[in-house]
């Protein structure tokens, strides 16, 4: 029995959906990649230094904040953080609002490394993207913006539960 219009349907639908989801994870592994040979640095202590470099978090940033904030795990954060203390670029502190927390706070030495990083973050960005017209950029981060949205939103097990 050939397969009906709805199934033809689904299956063109979940062939885009693989795809798309695919050339996601390359294009994450290709920035993970390419920053290391490049910068030197890993994703993630790239996305730590940014994070920890804004004005909003100049005193530091809680531990847990910085962490829901990055969407990594706690574990991973620590290992990084681990490697950015031991280079001089961050410490952890007594949050003094909760001295049961601890917070993350960019040394001045890891100010000067960021800022150090900056031209070649732009020429890496630049290069990045240079077949972009301005209009494509915004119109990806729309979309990369609805997709996380989306990704947050994900709850297999609510679906299952409604089914039964």
């Amino acid at each position: 029995m050939p397969p009906s219009d709805q199934e033809c349907y689904d299956q063109s639908v979940s062939a885009v959906h693989n795809r798309l989801f695919f050339r996601m994870f390359q294009v994450g592994n290709a920035l993970d990649r390419q920053s290391v040979k490049e910068l030197g640095i890993t994703t993630v202590q790239w996305a730590t230094l940014g994070a920890l470099s804004r004005p909003q978090a100049l005193t530091g940033m809680a531990f847990s904040e910085l962490a829901d904030y990055l969407v990594v795990s706690r574990q991973s954060l620590d290992g990084v953080l681990k490697r950015l203390e031991r280079e001089g670029h961050v410490e952890r502190v007594v949050d003094p609002a909760d001295r049961r927390a601890k917070k993350v706070v960019l040394l001045p030495a890891g100010r000067a490394f960021w800022g150090e990083l900056q031209p070649r973050i732009y020429e890496f960005y630049r290069q990045a993207v240079e077949r972009f017209r301005f209009d494509d950029k915004v119109t990806l981060l729309h979309y990369i913006n609805r997709l996380n949205e989306g990704m947050s939103q994900i709850d297999l097990g609510r679906k299952a539960d409604r089914e039964t």
